[in-house]
């Protein structure tokens, strides 16, 4: 392993409150000690800038699964988190990662996934139906339930049960966050078995009577030779966890920056919205750092890593870059369009993107249009989530 700690060294507590709330003020010191530091907490050399981290995902010398691409032993207690994330497209390289991500992009199209449009203008209608006078928390009653209702919907899972999926998502996703512990790993595994019970299930009654939805043209897929069954189970379920932690996280943050925004209807409108969407995500992605293993030898800016090493990519920090998006802290849905990295970047970059973004487009021009007195009655906080970043809660009132 290369020793880095010739690198600009930082420290930072992930799990610091200061940092917790902002950490863009970080980011911005960083950035500016240069493409690539070693943050000591990690214990890990991590890209700042927008040009190293987007090099770096595109990298075909880096890469999520570990050398020599053997899975690593499953761990007491966690086995069967472990065997979903050893056929999780996050997880894996090529040529199973090209295999299962082409065969799971045939099911999902872009034309399939207009078709949940009007569907996700009726969920949001009906959810901001059942907000009450009072104060109320809206991340509990749109953000998480619209995000939940939607995925599901797509995947053809009784929406009935998107409450309890939304559960195992949580527990099994809480297991990416700086302060894990054996509590969370335990109840990630537990959530996993009851995942993987739960989709089998689903995955035997689309063999029995095929739809329409996602997860019926998996299980075809599957049927036909593309997916092995334990790459169809992990797929299904990272597209249910992905589908929804991450946008109800979006609107969340995107919420309290369009509240008071001088010339929110503009930015709302049909001929704006895409370009606010992409400008919230940019300026608060839901998720700030990824990891990537070394294969070979490769420079990034004047970086040399060897095999077996390991580095990390500051997204947000990446979308902050003033090289790129000049003014970068300044947040302006009318700026020219950039790719962002919100969504990562290159064979990782996410399935369903396109899925989280036609959410986003519907649900803030729905919501502000049903409530345009929208308030935020409490400065909301952000959740000690970190790597992902969104808030404990957000306090509104509408009426």
């Amino acid at each position: 392993m290369t020793d880095f700690r010739q690198l600009p060294v930082v420290t930072q507590d992930p799990i610091d409150q200061a940092f917790v709330q902002n950490p863009y003020a970080f980011y911005a010191g960083v950035r500016a000690l240069g493409d690539v530091v070693f943050w000591s907490e990690y214990n890990l050399p991590v890209a700042t800038t927008f040009g190293a981290v987007t090099q770096i995902l595109k990298h075909p010398a880096m890469g999520r699964a570990p050398v020599g691409g053997a899975s690593p032993d499953l761990r007491d207690g966690l086995e069967m988190f472990d065997t979903l994330e050893r056929h999780s497209l996050l997880e894996i390289e090529p040529p199973d990662h090209t295999r299962i991500r082409r065969e799971a992009m045939q099911a999902f199209t872009g034309p399939q996934i207009a078709l949940i449009a009007p569907e996700i203008s009726r969920l949001a209608d009906r959810l901001i139906s059942d907000f009450p006078s009072e104060p109320f928390d809206l991340l509990e009653a749109y953000a998480k339930p619209l995000a939940a209702l939607t995925i599901t919907t797509f995947l053809g899972v009784a929406q009935d049960q998107a409450t309890v999926l939304q559960d195992w998502s949580n527990r099994m996703v809480a297991m990416y966050q700086a302060r894990r512990d054996a509590g969370i790993e335990a109840d990630a595994e537990a959530a996993s078995r009851a995942f993987v019970t739960f989709i089998k299930a689903e995955i035997e009654d689309r063999r029995a009577a095929p739809g329409t939805d996602f997860l019926s043209q998996l299980v075809g897929v599957r049927d036909n030779g593309g997916l092995s069954t334990e790459e169809l189970v992990s797929t299904a379920i990272l597209l249910l966890n992905a589908g929804h932690e991450a946008t109800a996280h979006s609107i969340g943050n995107a919420v309290p920056l369009l509240t008071g925004f001088e010339v929110r209807s503009e930015a709302l409108s049909p001929d704006g919205i895409a370009g606010t969407v992409e400008e919230c995500l940019r300026f608060r992605p839901p998720l700030h750092l990824f990891k990537r293993q070394v294969y070979e030898t490769a420079t990034i800016g004047d970086v040399t890593f060897e095999a077996g090493d390991e580095i990390g990519c500051l997204l947000a920090s990446a979308n902050r870059d003033d090289a790129v998006w000049p003014d970068g802290e300044v947040f302006d849905p009318f700026r020219p369009r950039l790719r962002h990295t919100a969504f990562g970047v290159g064979l990782h970059a996410c399935l369903g993107a396109a899925l989280a973004r036609l959410e986003l487009q519907i649900a803030l021009p729905v919501l502000f249009a049903r409530c345009p007195n929208l308030q935020i009655e409490e400065l909301p906080r952000v959740a000690n989530l970190y790597h992902f970043h969104g808030y404990e809660k957000l306090m509104v009132s509408v009426r």
